[in-house]
């Protein structure tokens, strides 16, 4: 018999041959387990004295759907990892799985060592406790701040993709990074893409790889970032400027979670898990036909999204002082005070570049100080466009006429809907906008 320290795992499936599978793969890894075959007893299992580490469950019960009981997991015990069992190709109710909070999903037949990988992942994650501390490093007590730590701890639970929006100098590759690092995966590689710096006839190259021979200048087997990041995290930034070629490519690495490299005939199954980021309206650039609405459903289960400076005005004080303590230190200098005159111009600021433009204010400001104290004088601010992002300096400037182009637009839309009778195709045409463009605008202007 297993000893009592054995990690314990829940497994929900009303087929014998099944169970019996999942128990003894469990159980060459070192994993007790216990299995029910319904809802009902799944839940009186979790709410017994046992502890599990895990819980494995089909989607298809006697009883009920095994998303309810994803969805009763995420209520009342949320640290326990819960991966679903799915039918193959039923890569609908995947998506569905991880929305509602699933870690991972398994599709049938199961394959083994998929399974003892999943079963590997979850138990590190039950065991590590740390992904709250890892929030450190994102600086600020802000309530935007506070709700984004707790969405990453959540998220980084989870093997779903994750698209991470926010304006330019907001810190999006630093929360990829905090969701690599607070997960699983921690230990394995974390490999940033910067979709806009490879050039487009370069890049399924260096995603993929390629075989030696397979084009002009192969001199040897080259493998790709993919591959690189095996069994880690591959974060695309700036995934809005990916060729469409290459979002045909990502779609289906993302759904079968294999590539082919250039050269080779047969497709190679990787272990990744997939964050992208970009400062551009990923809706609005499906509507406009410039993004694949496939692959945007894919990499967007789940939406992360970084507040811009200027909606936490309040954590200046906080970042200042860190970011003069770190680049004080990089130069090799005793750190400067910030004067409540300097801290006084620095909050009242505000920064259409975000961090990254605090971060360069600061920066000159420790090169032209006297002394051990940053005065106001030693602070440089580029002036604040008149019509900022929020129209925050005149409530009848941007903010105003955003509304009134708004109420021009819905009207617009609303009397071209009315002469075509409601026929969306119809009005579109007599807008002079595509199908899918009218789509996005109904939705965004809530004329559903």
């Amino acid at each position: 018999m297993a000893g009592a320290a054995n990690p314990r795992a829940l497994i929900v499936d009303d087929e014998p041959d099944l169970c019996e599978l999942l128990s003894l793969t469990l159980a060459r890894m070192g994993v007790d387990s216990q299995a029910v075959h319904d809802l009902a007893a799944a839940r009186r299992e979790l709410q017994g004295r046992q502890h599990y580490a895990l819980c494995l469950t089909d989607l298809r019960l006697p009883d009920g759907d095994g998303l309810e009981l994803v969805a009763w997991i995420q209520d009342h015990a949320p640290a326990l990892p819960v991966a679903v069992i799915t039918a193959h190709g039923h890569v609908e109710a995947a998506v569905r799985a991880l929305k509602l909070g699933a870690f991972d999903f398994v599709s049938k037949p199961l394959d083994v060592p998929d399974l003892r990988k999943l079963v590997g992942q979850a138990l590190r994650l039950a065991d590590d406790r740390k992904a709250a501390a890892a929030g450190h490093r994102l600086l600020g007590d802000s309530a935007p701040m506070q709700q984004l730590r707790a969405m990453i701890a959540r998220v980084a639970r989870s093997q779903a993709p994750v698209h991470i929006c926010g304006e330019s100098g907001t810190g999006k590759e630093l929360v990829a990074r905090l969701i690599h690092e607070s997960g699983p995966r921690k230990d394995a590689p974390f490999v940033p893409v910067n979709c806009g710096a490879i050039p487009a006839e370069l890049m399924e190259s260096e995603l993929f790889g390629h075989r030696k021979g397979s084009f002009t200048g192969a001199v040897a087997d080259k493998p790709g970032l993919v591959q690189a990041a095996e069994g880690g995290t591959l974060f695309f930034d700036e995934v809005a400027d990916l060729p469409f070629t290459m979002q045909v490519k990502l779609l289906r690495l993302v759904q079968e979670r294999t590539v082919r490299p250039i050269g080779e005939q047969l497709e190679q199954p990787v272990d990744v898990r997939i964050l992208s980021a970009t400062h551009r309206d990923l809706g609005e650039l499906v509507a406009e036909g410039r993004f694949r609405e496939d692959l945007y459903y894919r990499i967007n289960v789940i939406e992360l999204r970084v507040p811009a400076l200027r909606h936490r005005l309040e954590d200046i004080p906080q970042l200042a002082t860190a970011i003069v303590a770190r680049l004080a230190a990089r130069m090799g200098m005793t750190t400067p005070v910030l004067s409540t005159e300097a801290l006084g111009l620095l909050c009242a600021h505000r920064y259409p570049g975000n961090v990254r433009e605090l971060e360069n204010v600061l920066e000159r400001a420790i090169t032209l100080c006297n002394g051990a104290t940053i005065e106001a004088a030693d602070i440089e601010l580029r002036p604040t466009p008149a019509a900022d992002p929020d129209g925050a300096g005149d409530p009848h400037g941007a903010t105003a006429l955003h509304e009134q182009l708004e109420g021009i637009e819905r009207l617009s839309i609303q009397r071209a809907l009315e002469q075509a009778r409601y026929n969306k195709t119809a009005a579109a045409r007599a807008l002079g906008i595509s199908f899918r463009a009218l789509r996005y605008r109904i939705r965004k202007l809530g004329l559903e």
